[in-house]
């Protein structure tokens, strides 16, 4: 039995605005995939399901053939996890994307189960996205999250280490690890500095810091 054309469009409709809603909610934050794509992906999950469900439907004989209908929602899944790779970036130790591409794959599931009449299941799981983009973002940014830099500080002599050291430390900054490089045709000494703090200014306070030292040729802060 064909599905009916009046619930087929109503599933078209409510997997559009739910993966559109979606979207805009990134789209807002300048992320890579925004309304449109998280849209047309939950678009394509619920088409995928409803021409899945069909296939099902189809009068054949199932001694010869047996027909899956979670094969091709499935392949969907595989898909999708393509694109979140897609919107992934990697900054030195940042790591850009993963919530945007965890929006796409669970816009797709949405999708599958608005597809499949499963609209409980659908709503429920989109009120809870929304729940964690918006409620649970404004928390994240008010709790002190812990940053992590690397800091290349080059200098003429090795005899103001400690004083290196005590001034990122009272910048605010935890230094983890120390690696030393020399570059002996110039006479210099280049100091890698990998820290982790949580106050925001700390990296202020350390160029302030820094950039009133004579002895300092020069330095880098990256990650």
């Amino acid at each position: 039995m064909m599905t009916d054309p009046m619930e087929v469009l109503l599933r078209v409709v409510l997997g559009s605005v739910l993966g559109g809603a979606i979207g805009f909610e990134r789209q807002r934050h300048g992320r890579a995939a925004g309304v449109r794509t998280h849209l047309i992906v939950c678009l394509a999950s619920v088409l995928i399901m409803i021409v899945s469900y069909e296939y099902y439907q189809m009068p054949i004989d199932s001694s010869f053939i047996r027909i899956d209908p979670a094969r091709i929602a499935a392949g969907a899944i595989t898909g999708v996890g393509f694109l979140g790779a897609g919107v992934i970036i990697k900054s030195g130790f940042t790591i850009q994307g993963l919530t945007t591409a965890a929006c796409l794959w669970i816009v797709s599931a949405i999708g599958l189960s608005v597809g499949s009449g499963l609209y409980f299941a659908a709503l429920s799981s989109f009120v809870v996205t929304v729940f964690a983009l918006w409620v649970l973002r404004k928390i994240e940014d008010r709790l002190a999250r812990l940053r992590f830099k690397m800091i290349s500080i080059t200098t003429d002599s090795m005899e103001q280490e400690d004083e290196i050291m005590h001034i990122v430390r009272t910048s605010g900054l935890n230094i983890t690890n120390v690696d030393y490089e020399m570059e002996k045709e110039r006479n210099l000494y280049m100091y890698n500095l990998h820290v982790n703090f949580k106050d925001p200014e700390a990296l202020s306070r350390l160029r302030k810091s820094l950039s009133v030292l004579s002895f300092i040729k020069h330095y880098h802060i990256r990650g």
